[in-house]
């Protein structure tokens, strides 16, 4: 629409200064001449050249026409990307200045002026939309060539996903399988009651775990957006109820105004729930475990808190025992399990690196230390606040877009406007005293 309603000003503009520059033209002067104007138009869109030189037969004869000019000139440079036939286009416009010097304006002082009309309102616009169908084409392709490097990172990412679903599913899923089937054979067997829920606390989780797995798998597998999931305070509050099944003292304390967490920091603060209550099992039974949840305007503070065990004895020196097996709080201890409350051991160490990543990947932060006989894992997460009830349903307010620096079109637009309309008239006011 835009287009046809500046080809109908340069019919109008080019059709005003005929009429005010001729006087005692006849009436049908005017309609034909604006008639042809609105033909040279239309083939300039098709024939850019031969436009061009109707245009410059136009100006020469009525001594008008700049609008028109302004506008095939245009066409002819931005449509034409051979440079031989714009050097052509180049060569007939000097050969049309020649001719109109020689011929209407033998005063010295005219051609001047002449020339700068020819400069402003041919060779410019030319130019002009030379450079812009050069900066479309180097845009395009560069847009071109981004797409096919996002379409190549696309396949291999999708491959590599394809590769760990696999791995994933014929070794973890085999294994887990397996301890599922045993522990759900142990279940049926004849074992004392201590001992029997023990065993079903494990089934329990052996299933979880597969199930978990599954899920995981799938979501490889498969480019569906993932299904919403509740609040993180209510998954942790779920994983917190699965420990406290197996025998552990968890204590959940939030808060702060609920957040909303995007999908990954979501991801992130679950698995570091997860490693912190995994880790005060192992390494702290039996000792009561506190779950921090704090809410800020844009930030989730997580932390997981533990007594921590005593530190491994100098070498050559055994802390005295407390029974056969025994842990902190009396309670039985893994085997040979390292302690996080002393030097991380492999598994730890693979954990929270892991985990370290996983925050930094969500644009979050991970800490753990040992400071007065606890051990502390923290993590700090960006988070959007919820609006009120009341601004739910307000649609966002209208801001407008902050003004940054002009492009180069926007810039070489400028320039040729200035030349237009302040260099031209310059000079044509010196030529003419």
């Amino acid at each position: 629409m835009g287009r046809f309603l500046l080809a109908a000003g340069v019919v109008l503009a080019d059709t005003a200064l005929l009429a005010a520059g001729h006087h005692g033209l006849p009436v049908w002067a005017v309609p034909a001449y604006a008639l042809t104007v609105a033909l040279v138009i239309a083939a300039g869109s098709r024939v850019p050249l031969a436009a061009l030189a109707a245009a410059l037969l136009l100006a020469a004869v009525t001594g008008t026409s700049q609008a028109l000019l302004l506008w095939a000139a245009y066409q002819a440079g931005s449509k034409t990307r051979s440079r031989p036939v714009i050097a052509l286009a180049a060569a007939g416009a000097l050969a049309a200045l020649g001719a109109q010097a020689a011929t209407r304006h033998p005063d010295a002082r005219m051609p001047t002026g002449l020339v700068a009309t020819y400069v402003v309102f041919v060779a410019l616009p030319m130019a002009s939309g030379c450079y812009l169908a050069q900066h479309r084409r180097v845009l395009l392709g560069l847009q071109e060539q981004n797409r096919r490097l996002r379409q190549g990172g696309e396949a291999v990412a999708e491959q590599e996903r394809l590769r760990i679903a696999r791995d994933m599913h014929d070794a973890l899923g085999h294994r887990l399988t397996l301890v599922s089937i045993q522990a759900a054979a142990l279940e049926v067997t004849d074992l004392p009651a201590p001992h029997r829920r023990a065993i079903t606390q494990l089934a329990a989780a052996a299933r979880s775990a597969v199930d978990d797995l599954q899920t995981c798998v799938g979501s490889l597998r498969s480019r569906d957006p993932e299904p919403a999931q509740p609040p993180i305070a209510a998954q942790i509050d779920a994983l917190a109820r699965g420990f406290r099944s197996a025998g552990m003292r968890v204590a959940l304390e939030e808060r702060g105004d609920p957040g909303l967490l995007p999908g990954p920091a979501a991801q992130a603060a679950y698995r570091m729930a997860e490693e912190g209550l995994t880790n005060a099992a192992k390494h702290a039974p039996g000792q009561p475990v506190t779950v921090h949840i704090e809410w800020e305007p844009d930030t989730l503070l997580l932390s997981v808190t533990n007594p921590a065990p005593p530190r491994p004895a100098p070498a050559g020196r055994r802390p005295p025992a407390a029974g056969p097996g025994a842990g902190a709080g009396g309670a039985p201890s893994l085997g040979g399990a390292p302690s996080l409350g002393g030097e991380p051991g492999p598994g730890e160490r693979h954990g929270l690196r892991g985990l370290a990543e996983r925050m930094a990947a969500a644009g979050g932060l991970l800490d753990h230390r040992r400071s007065g006989g606890q051990f502390r894992l923290a993590a700090m997460l960006p988070a959007v606040a919820v609006p009120p009830a009341s601004d739910k349903a307000r649609p966002p307010a209208w801001r407008p877009a902050r003004a940054g620096r002009p492009g180069r079109p926007a810039r070489l637009g400028l320039a040729v406007a200035a030349l237009m309309f302040v260099v031209l008239p310059a000079v044509i006011l010196a030529g003419v005293r």
